[in-house]
């Protein structure tokens, strides 16, 4: 089997990591603090914005994964350092790119999401992804990169932290039968992303020469409201639906006054004010994959230990 490289160790990171493994491939897990290697997986201390050093230990790679993960306020300025050095080590090594990325990219849509939607992020994070898409599309063009890219709904999943998460972070009010607050109208239509089933795409879009040249989104069920949703997750706790509030907007403005984060949150508004809603009908067509059954999704992300992730 093949050597995959992927950089980030976050929930993407290690979730994909896992699965790759459990496939047969070698692994090797890049990141800032480094970590403990097994049989399974080898850990390095890398800095992903390092050209140099993310080159060499990319090396006799069949695929990088760019499973990096600024912190929310800071992505205009550690995107485009990280952006870069994976760009250099991807056409040095010769190693399919293969970038997580988002929905932030469409700008606030009109409809379901599909690949094909025009680029209209107005935004300061969509548009930072919009650019990250754009050099790496002209690179694979011109011949100096083979790459593809991944784009999912909101995370879900006992394996994604709270802080990542708008449905496991309210996990703890809805074991207690207490009011869950949430950014936004609670009964827009959104799509929720496995995160296994993004760890399955990407295992794809890395192995298929079928994924290159253009953007996939990852397999999700139906959409449901966050105040669905939660509905959902109290039942699989054994407990009835909380009480599902939305955190009105000028509170949340007032907020970002003294939280870079909430900022950043109110700066994407049109993603929780109206329907949020992708399409993955192409990932599924060409590559038979779908995404795990909505039931199954919420029984695993209640049965997440307290304290582990939640």
């Amino acid at each position: 089997m093949a050597l995959h490289v992927i950089v980030g160790k976050g929930p993407v990171g290690t979730t994909t990591a896992d699965l790759l493994a459990a496939r047969g491939h070698e692994v090797r897990v890049l990141s800032r603090s480094g970590g403990i290697s097994t049989g399974a997986v080898e850990h390095r201390r890398v800095d992903a914005a390092d050209a140099a050093a993310l080159t060499a230990a990319t090396a006799g790679a069949a695929a990088l994964y760019n499973a990096v993960n600024p912190a929310y306020h800071r992505w205009t300025t550690d995107w485009p350092p990280v952006a870069a050095a994976l760009l250099t080590a991807a056409e040095r090594s010769g190693a399919v790119l293969v970038t997580m990325s988002n929905l932030y990219v469409y700008g606030r849509p009109a409809g379901p999401m599909t690949p094909d939607n025009p680029l209209a992020a107005t935004d300061t994070k969509g548009r930072v992804r919009v650019a990250m898409w754009r050099d790496a599309l002209v690179a694979h063009e011109a011949g100096r990169i083979r790459m593809t890219e991944a784009r999912a709904g909101d995370f879900v999943g006992p394996q994604v932290p709270a802080a990542q998460s708008h449905l496991v972070r309210q996990l703890p009010a809805l074991r207690r039968g207490r009011r869950a607050w949430v950014v936004g109208d609670p009964d827009a239509p959104r799509s929720w992303t496995y995160l296994p089933d993004v760890a399955a795409t990407l295992a794809v879009l890395g192995t298929d020469e079928r994924a290159l040249g253009r953007a996939w989104h990852v397999p999700s069920n139906a959409p449901r409201s966050q105040r669905q949703a939660l509905g959902d997750l109290s039942r699989a706790l054994g407990r009835a639906p909380a009480p599902v509030s939305g955190l009105p907007w000028p509170v949340l403005t007032a907020m970002g006054w003294f939280s870079p984060m909430m900022r950043e949150v109110v700066d994407v508004r049109h993603q929780f004010d109206q329907e949020y809603v992708l399409d993955a009908s192409a990932t599924e067509r060409t590559f038979g994959l779908a995404a795990t059954p909505w039931d199954d999704v919420v029984a695993a992300t209640a049965g997440a230990p307290v304290g582990a992730g939640v």
